[in-house]
């Protein structure tokens, strides 16, 4: 498809340039307590995303419905998140903005009205709740896909799997138009993961997503599966979403509860993400990243699988609860056997 092929050259073209103009304007990040990487790295992952979008929207702007309301609220998110990038906005007004864009997609009638039939059977339908729902829904996005990108290749290898998986499943479902979008979501973000992984050319060209940039996926994200799940037209149940983005999603869940348990705000900063505690456990950044990766290609193939099968929505929400629980459980406990033994070294 020439689109496809536009979309990747494209994308590769507009992240060299963006390079050069973050550079110029300090859009840069820069090494400090949290971060360790080395030398003032481009934040414009993000921004050769956006507009390699804007490439597909004049070439296929049928293939989205309501292409312009996306970009729209997608270029507000991008804005923000790189003023957030350049000058590290407080939490509250970012998360303003975003509430604003969830209630402009609302207002143009896409939001969740339905969770499925996760009531042994019945069907939880939301009526009016259904807009706070999806408020948070927007909000959780966001913030999970912007809180997972702590390591090399990580945020655009999650990315290209939620989106993979969203492609199958409205192939699957005959909306050809929507899975070739998911396609060139993919393929726009793959002259990132390359940089970002130092492909080819090492650390000369390496550039990271920056906020706005996981800003933009987490909307798109959400913005995809609630196409996917609601209304005469959805291609697979809501449960089934969870599953598409279980990493992302897991990780933000179990880290904002434990901030919650210790006092702290739930979108303070710390190093307690599965990223950070696999490296703990001494996996490389790559080893990392093929974990994760792995780890989120198996369950979201499991949620496809589990809705082709037609596995009843109540069973599909206990098994990703337990799956929750089981992730929490063994970090928990691989945590606390790590300490006692370097514990007992000191001792010794």
């Amino acid at each position: 498809m020439q689109e496809i092929v536009c979309v990747f050259i494209g994308a590769f073209a507009l992240l060299f340039a963006a390079r050069k103009v973050a550079r110029r304007v300090g859009l840069v990040d820069k090494p400090n307590a949290r971060k360790h990487h080395q030398g003032h790295i481009p934040l414009v992952g993000g921004v050769s995303v956006y507009l390699a979008l804007w490439i597909l929207y004049v070439m296929q702007p049928g293939w989205l419905p309501d292409f312009s309301v996306y970009l729209f609220c997608a270029s507000v998110l991008l804005f923000v998140g790189v003023l957030d990038d350049r000058f590290d906005l407080p939490v509250m007004p970012r998360i303003g903005v975003q509430a604003l864009m969830a209630a402009i997609m609302m207002w143009n009638g896409l939001y969740l009205s339905s969770l499925g039939a996760i009531l042994f059977g019945y069907e939880f339908t939301l009526g009016i709740f259904g807009y706070a729902v999806t408020l948070f829904a927007v909000i959780g996005a966001v913030n999970a896909f912007n809180m997972v990108d702590g390591i090399d290749g990580l945020l655009g290898a999650l990315s290209c799997v939620t989106f993979g998986a969203l492609g199958i499943v409205f192939s699957m479902g005959g909306r050809s138009e929507l899975a070739l979008w998911c396609t060139c979501l993919m393929v726009a973000c793959l002259p990132y993961i390359l940089l970002n992984l130092g492909i080819p050319w090492g650390r000369k060209f390496k550039v990271f997503m920056g906020d706005a940039g996981s800003t933009l996926i987490g909307f798109t994200v959400i913005w995809l599966l609630i196409i996917a799940t609601q209304g005469p037209e959805a291609v697979m149940r809501p449960v089934t979403a969870l599953w598409l983005i279980a990493v992302p999603l897991m990780d933000m869940l179990r880290v904002m509860i434990a901030r919650v348990r210790r006092g702290d705000s739930p979108f303070k900063p710390d190093r307690e993400h599965l990223h950070h505690v696999l490296m703990r456990m001494g996996f490389s950044g790559r080893g990392t990243l093929a974990v994760m990766v792995s780890a989120a290609l198996l369950l979201a193939v499991t949620g496809i699988w589990l809705d082709t099968y037609h596995i009843s929505d109540f069973w599909q929400l206990v098994m990703f609860l337990g799956g929750f629980v089981f992730l929490t459980m063994t970090i928990h406990t691989a945590e606390k056997v790590k300490n006692t033994y370097l514990k007992h070294l000191t001792i010794k």
